[in-house]
C-alpha cells in the first residue's frame, strides 16, 4: 500500500483557507544589486555650524544693510548739469598771417584741462572756502532722522581737506564725452537746493578757469605779436639807414635814373658816330688825299669813340672801371632788403592789431547745454540696489568660504 493512501483525507480540508502567511515589505525587499539602503542621514554638527554661519555671514549683514537702508540713510537729492568748451573761429585774415592762428579752430585740450580740473584739489579747496562743503555735505536734509546723522553716506566735518578731496567722487560725478566734448556733471547733496547750489559753483569756477586760460592764450599772441613788431620796425629802420647813407656816399639819388640816363647818352654818342663814320666814308669818296675836311671828320669819328669809350667804363662795359655798375647793384641790394623790410613790418604791425582785436573779444567760452537742475525728488540712495549688492556679495562670499571649508574636511578625512 502507498505511504499516501495510508493518510486520511478529509474532503474538507482542500477548501479551508491555510493559515495567513505575511508578504515581505518593501523595506524589507533587498535591491536589484544586492545591497541594503544607507540609513537615513542625521543632523551632524557641521550642518548646524554651516547654517549657522549662514545667518551670520549672509542674513544678519543684509538685515542690517536693509534696516540702516530704510531708516537711518538720508535722501539725497541729485543736480545734474552739462556744458562744453567752445572756441570762436578767426578771421581768413589772421588764418594767413599765422602769427596768432593759436587763437583759431577747436581743441580737445582746453576740455581736457577742464575735466582734470573738475577733480582737482584746487577746486574742493576753492569751494570749501567759497561754500563750505564739509558742512553741507555732513548734515543730512530731512527732517525725519531729527538731528542724527548719517556715518555712511554723510561726511564727517572734522576731517581735513584731503579727505574731503577723497570724498569728493562720493558727490561729484563728472562724464566726458572725448569724441563731442561734452561734459556732464551730477552733484548729490541731502538738499535740494544745496546740490544746485554746488553745481552752479562748479559751473561758475569752470567758467573762470576757461576765461584765465583764455587771457593767458591772449597775453601770449599779442606779447609774441609785440615782439615781431619790434623786430620788423629794427629791420625797416637799419635797411632805411643803409640807403640813405649809400645815397650820401655816392651823391646819388637813384641810380636807377641816373643809369638810365647814362645809357641814353651812350646810345645818342653811338649814333652820332655812325653818322660821323657815314659822312667822312663819303668825303673820302668825293674829296682827294690831303683834304683838310678829311683830318676833320677823323678828329671827330675820334672824339666821339672817345666819349663812348669813357661813358661805356663809368657803366662797367668796359676795362675796370665798374664802379658805377657795382654802385647800382650795390643799391638795388639795400632797396631789395628795405621792400622786404616794409612788407615784414606791414605784416608784423597787422598781425598785433588782429592780437589785440581778438583779445578785446573771448575767444574760449564755456558753453552750457543744461544748466544745474533744482531736484524735486531725491533719487539716492539707490536702496534696492544697494541691498541686492549686499546680498550678492555676501552670498558669494559665503558659499567660497563653505567650499573651501568643506573641501579641507574631505581632504583630512
Amino acid at each position: 500500500m502507498n505511504r499516501l493512501d495510508a493518510i486520511p483525507r478529509d474532503p474538507v480540508a482542500p477548501f479551508q483557507a491555510s493559515p495567513a502567511i505575511p508578504l515581505p515589505s518593501p523595506a524589507m525587499t533587498p535591491p536589484r544589486t544586492g545591497h541594503w539602503p544607507a540609513p537615513r542621514a542625521r543632523l551632524a554638527r557641521r550642518h548646524m555650524a554651516l547654517a549657522l554661519s549662514f545667518v551670520l555671514c549672509v542674513m544678519l549683514p543684509v538685515l542690517v544693510s536693509a534696516w540702516y537702508l530704510w531708516t537711518r540713510a538720508a535722501d539725497q537729492f541729485a543736480s545734474e548739469a552739462g556744458f562744453a568748451v567752445r572756441r570762436e573761429e578767426a578771421s581768413v585774415a589772421a588764418e594767413m598771417l599765422g602769427g596768432i592762428t593759436g587763437l583759431s579752430g577747436a581743441s580737445s585740450r582746453d576740455t581736457d584741462i577742464l575735466y582734470h580740473y573738475l577733480g582737482s584739489r584746487r577746486l574742493v579747496a576753492e569751494l570749501e572756502g567759497e561754500l563750505g562743503l564739509s558742512g553741507l555735505w555732513a548734515k543730512p536734509g530731512s527732517e525725519a532722522f531729527r538731528g542724527e546723522t548719517d556715518p555712511v553716506f554723510a561726511f564727517d566735518d572734522r576731517g581735513a581737506l584731503e579727505d574731503l578731496h577723497r570724498y569728493w567722487p562720493r558727490r561729484v560725478a563728472v562724464a566726458y564725452d572725448s569724441l563731442a566734448g561734452l561734459i556732464e556733471l551730477r552733484v548729490t547733496a541731502f538738499a535740494a537746493r544745496d546740490a544746485q547750489i554746488i553745481a552752479e559753483a562748479i559751473v561758475e569756477r569752470a567758467t573762470r578757469l576757461i576765461n584765465e586760460m583764455s587771457d593767458v592764450a591772449r597775453a601770449d599772441a599779442i606779447t609774441d605779436a609785440a615782439a615781431e613788431l619790434e623786430v620788423a620796425e629794427n629791420r625797416l629802420r637799419l635797411a632805411r639807414t643803409q640807403v640813405t647813407a649809400f645815397r650820401n656816399r655816392n651823391q646819388l639819388v637813384d641810380p636807377a635814373v641816373d643809369l638810365q640816363a647814362r645809357a641814353g647818352l651812350l646810345g645818342t654818342l653811338q649814333g652820332q658816330l655812325a653818322e660821323a663814320l657815314i659822312a667822312l666814308d663819303l668825303l673820302r669818296e668825293a674829296t682827294r688825299a690831303g683834304d683838310p675836311r678829311l683830318d676833320q671828320g677823323a678828329r671827330r669819328v675820334a672824339v666821339i669813340e672817345d666819349r663812348i669809350a669813357a661813358e661805356r667804363a663809368k657803366l662797367g662795359l668796359e676795362g675796370d672801371g665798374g664802379a658805377f655798375a657795382s654802385v647800382v647793384g650795390a643799391y638795388e641790394a639795400l632797396v631789395a632788403d628795405r621792400d622786404f623790410a616794409e612788407r615784414a613790418y606791414a605784416g608784423a604791425r597787422t598781425a598785433y592789431d588782429l592780437a589785440q582785436a581778438e583779445a578785446r573779444r573771448q575767444s574760449r567760452y564755456l558753453a552750457a547745454w543744461q544748466a544745474p537742475t533744482l531736484p524735486e525728488v531725491a533719487e539716492y540712495p539707490r536702496r534696492a540696489r544697494l541691498l541686492a549688492l549686499v546680498a550678492g556679495f555676501a552670498v558669494l562670499l559665503w558659499g567660497l568660504v563653505a567650499l573651501a571649508a568643506y573641501a579641507a574636511m574631505d581632504r583630512r578625512g
